[in-house]
């Protein structure tokens, strides 16, 4: 029983410090972005303040920078890098927005009876940050997480109402290598934005999705910026457009109840 229990032993060994060095070496990664974030470093100055080698810092550090945790600048040193601005920028809204979000998006689905997204602009893309499904029994095929496009989506046209039309000109042209087969043409689609701008939402109308029509509508915050989007998403059989014209009194009042938490006000004209 001995023999075969030091036989077993090394084998347990080798797997826990294969599992601790995977940590220890996050760890240290993690040292030197703490380090860099409180001043520009060259590799010596960072060697010396995570406590490693030279060599081990420059591998660690060099990994940073090619996923861009950090910049380097020769004969300059390194700095924190743009991965973690906007790690940080989406963190600051998805820590505040879902949570906020969340039981006003639960009363709309309720209401509606049909699929509530929540949204933010994601660099080029909308980003889905929450989805409360209806009662109805249908298949929406998003997902948080997934990033989708703005022209065809409701979300991606709700976040884009206070785009110049130069600039929707531009989102609409970018878009098109990626989705050639999209059935609005720009001139039909900048018709509609204009439309929707006035309107203060947005309607997605079997764009994205086949037989899935969607309203939807921006949040602000207090100085007035649009800061994400809400849509309801149903099957086209229950989303005639009586029925899309009715929902947005309902989308546009949940919208503004959100915005509501984040300091926005209602102005008159």
């Amino acid at each position: 029983m001995a023999t075969r229990q030091s036989a077993l032993h090394p084998l347990r060994r080798t797997a826990g410090e294969g599992s601790l060095a995977g940590a220890q070496t996050l760890l240290r990664g993690l040292d030197i972005i703490k380090a860099v974030s409180q001043t520009g470093m060259n590799l010596p100055q960072l060697s010396e303040a995570v406590g490693l080698t030279r060599s081990t810092t420059h591998r660690l550090a060099a990994t940073l920078v090619e996923q861009r945790f950090l910049n380097f600048t020769p004969r300059v040193g390194y700095s924190l890098g743009p991965k973690l601005l906007e790690l940080g920028h989406l963190a600051a809204r998805q820590i505040s927005l879902p949570r906020l979000a969340h039981d006003h998006l639960v009363h709309l689905a309720q209401q509606s009876g049909d699929t509530v997204h929540l949204g933010i602009l994601d660099g080029d893309r909308a980003l889905y940050l929450d989805k409360v499904t209806g009662r109805r029994r249908i298949e929406i095929s998003s997902h948080i997480g997934e990033r989708q496009p703005l022209r065809s989506t409701g979300l991606g046209k709700a976040l884009l109402l206070d785009e110049t039309d130069a600039r929707l000109r531009e989102i609409y042209a970018r878009e098109a290598p990626d989705w050639p087969n999209y059935g609005v043409s720009e001139a039909i689609w900048m018709e509609r934005m204009r439309h929707y701008r006035q309107a203060g939402y947005a309607f997605d109308l079997e764009e994205n999705e086949d037989r899935i029509r969607c309203v939807a509508a921006p949040i602000r915050d207090a100085a007035g910026a649009i800061i994400g989007s809400i849509s309801v998403s149903s099957a086209a059989q229950y989303m005639d457009d009586a029925r899309m014209n009715g929902l947005a009194t309902q989308v546009l009042d949940t919208a503004h109840a959100i915005s509501a938490e984040f300091g926005w006000t209602k102005t008159t004209d």
